[in-house]
């Protein structure tokens, strides 16, 4: 059935044409008996509308209006996309992406350099229990989730094709892409497909996920006899662009139709000038956006932005706000102090000393025999050395802590995860377990190269916020697990190159707040409370999320909230400064 459909199409039309073989009901001649009307396809996010099987705007303009609350219809192939939005022009916008095509019956593209199963990587079709681990990566990137039970039903679909990439050694989902076959949702007589929602986790640690599955997908089409694959992709979106023009794929004149809608706002309501800030600042400022907060940005290197609504305004930098006093501020900032008080209030934390006293500190390093050196006062991880087993080696940690701050406390290294409990208004929001930085072997590169292309990975998933440094510390702590940076390290061996899972430093986040035991939750109130501070991020070492032993490290006083999506952070960040505008998210 499908050879005989796309061998019916012998002189291919122009990409106009092929875009929109029916116009609003002129067909091409012998095409009507093919064509299905007013044809969709349900892709878990929302719906693909074939533009072209719509017998005229009105009834294509109605069709997009029709979106589902949450859901992201897109409606491609559209003969005269302008006409269509002329028709509902509140409603209505065009979107401002590409469309790109793969000729699948032309000359294959070439085979990538390693095969996937060489990577590390397996692609598969998707099953049903595939869906929350593929929604967490949507959720990563700002992608909209599909509805609960999708992947059960697409499998019942003919017109779908889900595909997942995992980890051969650890089985983890990595990433996933779905395809439509034009041919069983609409009868298309020119016989395409088309690639959505192609996802790869920004924490995975193997390369080529996503071109990986581009090939797969367009392997399985061609199999298929389908004649070409298309997909839409952001203008501005270089990465990826070049990623397909890499694999064969050309741009064509398609355009698609969308409905307004708070998921896509930013494509419509037209530029800001907050493209400086930082994704911190960032994620705040679209949220009181969308309440109809007025937003002015005070200085965007540095985060500081000033939030105004019917007589209130508020000065933020990032997370931290004028409803952050000086002396909450300054408890956090000052570890001893954040030790003093939060013992006080009977909270369990490390033992530390204040690095001075050799006899102490000698004493301090034989009695607990793995410690930790930190500057007393400082943020994002900057002269923090962990796991020091050696009298030597807490000296020469804290000389270089001396860098940042002149006094070094020395601590007991308490065993366990590092989890960051953000509580907003007293309430805990989020809860996620950070793990250190570390690569993943592939057999042929050195640990150096493995932890470069890593740091590009991790700088393009966080917008420039995190890398993995290559300085001494990062020498220490490989050195310190028997390898050395210009080893090439064995196919799926992985290395932890760093000891803090500080993210600035190449760390990756990983949130359990489902998971969280309420003990761990109250325990972080109560260190909200005490230190008198509204938004802070505590830090634990626990053995086990969902038990209740802990012990807390420290506290911070303007927590990166973008970290902790998809939990409310920003939601609930604005939720305090203006409690009027609650509900309006």
């Amino acid at each position: 059935m499908t050879s005989t459909k796309t061998a019916q199409v012998r002189n291919p039309m122009d990409p106009v044409q092929m875009a929109s073989l029916k116009h609003w009901g002129k067909l091409p001649e012998g095409a009507s008996e093919r064509m299905t009307d007013e044809a969709d396809v349900d892709c878990g996010w929302g719906r693909l509308i074939f533009g072209q099987t719509y017998g005229s705007p009105e009834r294509l303009a109605e069709a997009i209006r029709r979106e589902a609350p949450g859901r992201r219809d897109v409606a491609l192939y559209i003969r005269d996309p302008h006409v269509v939005v002329a028709l509902a022009p509140q409603q209505l916008f065009l979107d401002p992406s590409h469309t790109f095509r793969l000729a699948l019956q032309a000359t294959p593209p070439d085979a990538p350099s390693n095969a996937p199963s060489d990577a590390g990587l397996r692609i598969r079709s998707a099953r049903a229990e595939d869906e929350a681990a593929v929604n967490r990566i949507y959720l990563s990137r700002s992608m909209v989730p599909v509805r609960d039970g999708f992947f059960a039903d697409a499998r019942r679909d003919a017109a779908l094709l889900l595909l997942v990439a995992e980890d051969v050694d650890s089985n983890a989902v990595l990433g996933a892409v779905t395809g439509v076959d034009h041919v069983a949702a609409c009868s298309d007589p020119d016989g395409g497909a088309s690639l959505w929602s192609l996802a790869v986790d920004p924490q995975g640690t193997r390369p080529g996920v996503g071109e990986a599955l581009v090939r797969a997908l367009a392997a399985h089409f061609r199999a298929r006899g389908r004649s070409y694959l298309d997909l839409s992709v952001m203008h501005d979106n270089a990465e990826a662009i070049a990623l397909y023009e890499k694999l064969g794929f050309e741009r064509v004149p398609v355009y698609c139709v969308k409905n307004k809608n708070p998921i896509n706002e930013k494509l419509f309501v037209g530029p800001d000038s907050f493209g400086e800030l930082n994704v911190y600042a960032r994620i705040l400022v679209d949220e009181a956006r969308r309440r109809g907060i007025c937003v002015e940005v005070l200085d965007a290197g540095h985060g500081f932005f000033r939030l105004s609504l019917g007589g209130r305004t508020i000065t933020c930098r990032e997370s931290l706000s004028e409803l952050t006093s000086a002396i909450a501020m300054s408890r956090c900032d000052d570890k001893r102090v954040t030790r003093r008080v939060l013992t006080d209030a009977g909270l369990r934390m490390p033992e530390q000393m204040l690095a001075g006293n050799r006899d102490a500190l000698r004493a301090f390093v034989a009695r607990h025999r793995r410690v930790v050196a930190k500057p007393a006062r400082g943020e994002q991880g900057r002269g923090v050395r962990v796991d020091l087993r050696s009298l030597a080696e807490v000296e020469r940690a804290i000389s270089g802590a001396r860098r940042f701050c002149e006094d070094v406390i020395v601590e007991e290294l308490v065993s366990g995860e590092d989890l960051r409990i953000v509580v907003i208004d007293y309430r805990v929001v989020a809860a996620a377990i950070r793990s250190p930085a570390q690569v993943t072997g592939d057999g042929s590169n050195t640990v150096r190269t493995l932890i470069v292309k890593q740091s590009r990975r991790r700088r393009a998933a966080t917008s420039g916020e995190s890398s993995i440094p290559l300085d001494a510390e990062t020498r220490r702590c490989v050195e310190s697990a028997g390898r050395s940076m210009d080893e090439v390290l064995p196919a799926g061996e992985t290395l932890v190159v760093r000891k803090t899972a500080n993210l600035h430093t190449g760390g990756t986040i990983h949130d359990v707040t489902a998971r969280l035991h309420p003990q761990l939750a109250a325990v972080a109130e109560r260190a909200a409370r005490a230190l008198e501070i509204p938004v802070v991020g505590v830090d634990f070492i626990v053995p086990d999320v969902e038990g209740s032993d802990y012990a807390i490290i420290e506290a911070n006083e303007r927590p990166g909230l973008a970290n902790h999506e998809p939990q409310p952070t920003a939601e609930r960040f604005v939720d305090l400064l203006f409690p009027q505008t609650r509900g309006q998210a």
